[in-house]
């Protein structure tokens, strides 16, 4: 027996509308050529699927057989139709996303919180146990979206610009180092540095000051939580290196606020996304408010 959707359909019109004249008229399509479509699926069968003979016309048993399977599979085709259609129409989708960039807590979540009151239908999420292997968890579309500040070339990979963002040294105004007018790679040497717990070739105060400058800090603690780092920094425990929104988002008068070289140093944060997914509209609203959130919290 060969069933197809049109058949579900076909007994489940006439079942509601009780005769062939206005299924046919339900159908779309003439008395004539719902007969036949019928006598056909009968013939698969091997029985009558009505009885005949009753007004309004009933299903037979083995009629409503399939009147149970039309009215379990043709609700379940419908909503999945429905889906692809909102998908094509750029209304639904899917946005985990994953962050090679531990502070990006701070700003993304009033992001997502925002982003979710314009796109109800898209599925949101972070990823964080995929952040130090985001951008491979990216090309095999593990996740749909990587916060990072790493550019790299892969292929099908789009790096949309975000913001750009100064890594500063905070510490106690107590501190030793809190009258300097700013901080160079050996200054942190015999100190004890408090740092997200991320690889060190992903934070910037390695990345950018201390390798380059071949320094070790004399001890670095591991913290998960920007407000107890801030904590921990302003109690005299140890030094820190934050994204300045971080620092101007805290408010903290017990702490003070240095760039890192005389000149500072200035990075960028990127959107790793896949380059179908960019021109969707959803993710181009995403990245419209990524883009924002940030700089309002680094005018304070």
């Amino acid at each position: 027996m060969h069933l197809e959707l049109r058949h579900l359909r076909t007994i489940r019109a006439i079942h509601q509308a009780g005769g062939l004249a206005r299924a046919a008229d339900l159908l779309n399509m003439t008395q004539s050529a719902l007969s036949h479509q019928v006598k056909g699926l009968e013939e698969q069968v091997g029985m009558e699927l009505f009885v005949r003979r009753s007004k309004p016309l009933k299903l037979s048993a083995a009629g409503m057989k399939l009147l149970r399977l039309a009215d379990k599979v043709l609700p379940e085709v419908a909503a999945t139709e429905e889906e692809f259609r909102a998908l094509h129409e750029g209304k639904s989708g899917r946005l985990h996303i994953a962050m090679e960039c531990h502070a990006c807590f701070d700003w993304l979540l009033p992001v997502l919180e925002d982003f979710r009151h314009s796109w109800p239908e898209v599925d949101v999420d972070i990823r964080a146990r995929l952040s130090f292997e985001a951008l491979p968890a990216l090309s095999r579309e593990a996740v749909d979206l990587v916060i990072s500040s790493d550019p790299d070339d892969l292929p099908d990979v789009s790096f949309v610009p975000l913001f750009d963002y100064s890594p500063v040294f905070i510490a106690a105004k107590t501190h030793p180092l809190a009258g300097r007018d700013y901080i160079v790679a050996q200054d942190l040497a015999d100190q004890n540095l408090i740092t997200y717990p991320m690889d060190r070739a992903r934070l910037d105060v390695f990345k950018e000051l201390l390798r380059p400058a071949k320094v070790e800090p004399a001890t670095v603690r591991q913290v998960e939580l920007t407000a107890v780092i801030l904590m921990l920094v302003a109690s005299g425990r140890g030094v820190a290196v934050l994204p300045d929104w971080v620092v101007r988002e805290s408010n903290a008068s017990d702490l003070v606020v240095k760039p890192l070289t005389q000149s500072g140093i200035t990075r960028r944060m990127y959107a790793a996304v896949r380059a179908d997914d960019a021109s969707k509209p959803f993710m181009a609203h995403f990245i419209r408010l990524a883009r924002s959130q940030p700089v309002k919290l680094q005018r304070g």
